[in-house]
């Protein structure tokens, strides 16, 4: 009965039937804001946000505090100041009505005024369910941004300082049985008054990088009935290496000879069970699914705080991921891990400004649509920049997947100077944070510092950093994100990560061991929306703008394909894009303010985050591999090593072959490496001279086909294992474990030692199932090119696709080239492609003008010289040809360095690999781009 009367208070509270003091003035009306969200128009003025605001910790008996309130904010005197501690307004009506949880700044709150007056009174009435009798009362605040001061019926009961954390207080002795009124006082001076508190991006003066301020109340308010003995947290830990989860509860009251009884469960099914106390005990939690951004999955957790008789007196309802965050050696270089596995992290800046609600989403739906953006266009990160959301973002990001960068919300920027108390204020609130998130899975890692701003000195970052490493070491400590930039003290050294800002970028630096390598802040490219537009002040500002959605198309995805460079050459394994969306006068969003319009599209972006995870998820292979390259698979078994792989009429056999076997021989014995098609972690082989066809097994038979649908990916997908004989490498069936590639009579098969088939013979298993893949490939070429044939090389790099590769002076140099060029630029600006000098299945380009002289490289720059007849010579002349490393055109590596390409830069041409030392050619910004070339009609035929 007790729950039906419960219930029936929420739908009253949901019907907007709590009372007000002075209600007599029309109901509260929004004001218009400066750019309308698709959720603008669905906010309740009765009961906006209306869900459970606390996910964890669930009870089935609550009600909600928000909706109009009374509102004064008190003029300031004549020298500009208010008075922070004013008298509370006790048993006034206050002349204005505002919507909580907005800010006083936004348009939903019906006040839209940002007038630096600092002071602010909110009032209400309210009544508590009857059956509530017998239960203390708790008053919750999501987040009031600065300082709360709370009155119950004339009674102060609580004050709070912390603008992004929330805080409760019991109320039951200063509640009256019947209409009770709630006083709350907030002083915000954001950037002045000289607090310093810490404020993220909020400035009075919004322009820039800066914004808007949201003040006073904007989270949820709300009550909560519970028994004079109750949990009042519970913290939730995976340790994966004993599948438990462990559990810590805290309580409110008398709780002496109480114990704890937590139920671990899927969905409603109890999976495993511990009693325990009030230190940290463990829950089995069997058959774990682990909690990943692929496979969001979420238990469970009923705790049930019981007597000494064994009865229940109170219970919550919380959740868990069973996840683990780590570091670890991946082939020599630090990485992040996650559930013990590399896998690269993708994310955006996320501000979290709404141009209606401005701190505050104007919607459920809308907090939730910000996560689900990013997760549809393929990443699995996001970096929460210096704010603090409410719970439900969280709980959102958990059960969507998405990884999450918390920040600490900093003091002001420009301002580095701190007394002794403010310090202490500013680590009270970054613990509050911390502990405020210990359940979530989502989030992965903390960021104290951001380019200096608020960094009063390295030593305090140092020690900061590691206290608070200290007090959360189940997350990643990126200690000062951007710490090469801005009013940085520099790098302290401490945490897990090291963390460069490159605008436009990438770049980063590189790992050592103890530290990973990531890109903290980068991109910010612009693209104007006209209509869809706000700045404050009138001024708009982007790092670097382009004018179409397909140049910001190319001009993205460009730059996740250097990144995945950089992977490779500097050890980077995450970055962070700025940005998700506009934020007021900034236009580097990927989606506008509004949230109305996506400026680039799904499916390219989607692709490029797909390649790069899988291509770090394959840096987790048993045996790892270089993709890209072309490689042959020669036979280890004793007497028939003269023999390799290829494919003949589709079907797999081995064949004698040698670097002067016929090119067509060569070449069906010479397979691309790629991610496995069905699993990232292992690889596919694809033909070089029948591209799209993949080697595969099919009836046991190795051959090559073309996706068939089905079954295909995982019969293409091959795990590289240790050579089961010594010496070489064991390649097994993704889907088959335990069946290896293996030749036996010329032929090649999936078999398995001691099987049933004639292939399966365990005489010489091991020894034929194991294959030299090191060598170089007998055809090195993953491009096939017409040799003997002039030709002429475009460059691809968006902006710059008038240009072409020519020589002059000796020297390789880029140059505009077109139909009224003048016969000398067309001739310097076509090559004859030769077989290469040092390997025929790679290529040399011979000058048509100069016959005689080709390109090579030669400290890094790209020049014309004779062949001198030198190994050297004929070794920096020859290029290998492999698909575009931008996705188109065709890229030339270095036969003699790979990994480093054909590039141009500054209208010259060099060879690099972009992970160099070189502050110039060497860099890794736009360089798939500079690197792939689109071979053309020669301009002198």
């Amino acid at each position: 009965m007790r729950r039906i009367i419960a219930f029936l208070a929420v739908l009253l509270v949901m019907a907007g039937g709590l009372s007000f003091a002075g209600t007599a003035s029309a109901a509260i009306i929004p004001k218009t804001p400066p750019l309308t969200t698709p959720w603008t128009n669905q906010v309740s003025t009765t009961n906006p946000l209306p869900e459970y605001p606390r996910p964890q910790m669930t009870r089935p008996d609550w009600q909600s505090l928000n909706g109009e309130w009374q509102f004064l904010n008190p003029a300031v005197d004549g020298s500009g100041n208010v008075n922070r501690n004013a008298a509370p307004p006790i048993g006034q009506t206050l002349p204005e009505r505002i919507l909580v949880p907005y800010p006083v700044e936004s348009a939903l709150s019906g006040i839209m005024r940002n007038d630096n007056r600092d002071l602010m009174f909110y009032r209400r009435t309210f009544t508590v369910p009857p059956d509530w009798n017998g239960d203390r009362v708790q008053l919750h605040f999501g987040a009031v941004d600065y300082e709360a001061t709370v009155w119950v019926n004339g009674t102060q009961v609580t004050t709070h300082r912390g603008g992004f954390d929330r805080f409760e207080v019991d109320i039951t002795d200063q509640l009256n049985g019947g209409t009770n009124e709630l006083i709350v006082r907030v002083y915000d001076p954001t950037d002045g008054r000289g607090e310093k508190q810490p404020l993220g991006k909020q400035v009075n003066n919004p322009g820039g990088i800066f914004y808007t301020p949201s003040s006073g109340i904007w989270q949820t308010v709300w009550l909560e009935p519970t028994p004079a003995s109750s949990i009042y947290s519970v913290d939730i830990r995976a340790d994966l290496a004993t599948s438990t989860a462990r559990v810590r509860v805290f309580t409110r009251g008398n709780v002496s000879g109480h114990t704890v009884l937590a139920e671990a469960m899927s969905g409603t099914q109890v999976v495993g069970q511990a009693t325990g106390g009030f230190t940290e005990f463990s829950v089995p939690v069997p058959n774990t699914r682990l909690w990943s951004p692929d496979d969001p999955f979420l238990y469970n957790l009923r705790v049930t705080l019981r007597d000494q008789s064994g009865a229940a007196v109170d219970r919550v309802t919380s959740y868990f991921g069973m996840r683990e965050i780590g570091t670890r050696m991946v082939n020599g270089t630090l990485r992040p891990t996650l559930n013990g596995e590399f896998v690269f992290q993708i994310g955006t800046l996320d501000q979290g400004f709404w141009p209606d609600g401005l701190y505050t989403a104007p919607t459920d739906a809308a907090l939730a649509s910000d996560i689900q953006r990013h997760k549809d266009l393929g990443f699995n990160m996001v970096r929460k920049h210096i704010k603090v959301e409410p719970a439900r973002w969280y709980y959102h990001a958990d059960r969507l997947g998405l990884l999450v960068w918390q920040d600490i919300p900093s003091t002001p920027a420009s301002d580095q100077n701190r007394t002794a108390a403010q310090i202490a204020q500013v680590e009270t609130e970054a613990r509050e944070i911390i502990d405020e998130h210990r359940f979530s899975p989502a989030v992965v890692t903390y960021v104290p510092f951001n380019e200096g701003w608020g960094e009063w000195d390295l030593a305090a970052t140092r020690r900061v950093t590691t206290e608070l490493e200290n007090y959360d070491p189940s997350r990643l400590m990126n200690a000062h994100s951007g710490y090469n930039c801005c009013a940085s003290r520099g790098d302290p050294g401490t945490g897990d990560i090291m963390d460069w800002h490159v605008y436009t970028g990438p770049d980063a630096p590189r790992p050592s061991n103890t530290r990973v390598s990531v890109l903290g802040e980068f991109g910010g490219i612009g693209l104007r929306t006209p209509g869809h537009e706000y700045s404050p002040n009138g001024q708009f500002f982007a790092y670097e703008q382009v004018f179409s959605r397909e140049q910001l198309n190319n001009r993205y995805t460009g730059m996740v394909r250097d990144v995945q460079q950089l992977m490779t050459t500097k050890g980077l394994s995450a970055y962070v894009y700025t940005e998700i969306t506009d934020v007021e006068g900034e236009y580097n969003g990927l989606f506008t303010y509004d949230r109305q319009v996506q400026k680039v599209d799904t499916a390219p972006v989607r692709a490029a985050h797909s390649a790069l995870i899988a291509a770090s998820r394959n840096l987790n292979a048993t045996v790892p591999l270089t993709l890209e390259h072309v490689r042959s698979f020669r036979v280890t078994t004793p007497d028939y090593t003269n023999r390799y792989l290829r494919h003949a009429d589709s079907l797999a056999r081995t064949d004698v072959l040698t670097s002067a076997s016929a090119d067509g021989a060569r070449q069906d014995a010479s397979f691309r490496t790629v991610p496995g098609l069905a699993d990232p972690r292992c690889y596919s082989f694809e033909s070089v001279n029948q591209p799209g066809r993949y080697l595969r097994h099919a009836g046991y038979r190795a051959r090559i086909d073309a996706d068939t649908g089905g079954s295909f990916a995982a019969d293409a997908t091959w795990c590289t294992r240790t050579g089961l004989a010594s010496g070489g490498t064991s390649l097994e069936s993704l889907n088959f474990p335990g069946h290896y590639l293996r030749h036996h009579a010329d032929n090649v098969y999936l078999a398995r030692s001691g099987g049933p088939n004639a292939w399966d013979t365990p005489t010489s298993f091991a020894a034929d199932a194991t294959w030299n893949l090191g060598e170089p490939a007998l055809w090195r070429s993953s491009v096939s090119l017409a040799t003997d044939a002039r030709q002429s090389l475009r460059v691809t790099t968006p902006g710059y696709t008038d240009r072409y590769l020519r020589h002059a002076g000796g020297l390789g140099y880029t140059e505009v080239v077109n139909a009224g060029s003048a016969a000398l630029l067309k001739q310097d600006a076509t090559f004859t492609v030769r077989r290469g000098l040092a390997d025929s299945s790679c290529y040399s380009l011979e000058s048509v003008n100069q016959p005689g002289q080709f390109l090579r490289h030669a400290d890094s720059r790209v020049r014309l010289a004779a062949d001198d007849g030198s190994d050297l010579f004929r070794q920096d002349a020859t290029f290998c040809a492999r698909r575009g490393v931008n996705a188109t055109g065709v890229t030339f590596e270095a036969i003699n360095q790979p990994g480093s390409f054909l590039r141009h830069y500054a209208s010259e041409v060099y060879i690099t690999n972009g992970g160099g030392a070189e502050t110039s050619f060497g860099r890794p910004q736009a360089l798939t781009a500079d690197s792939s070339w689109q071979v053309s009609t020669p301009w002198a035929p």
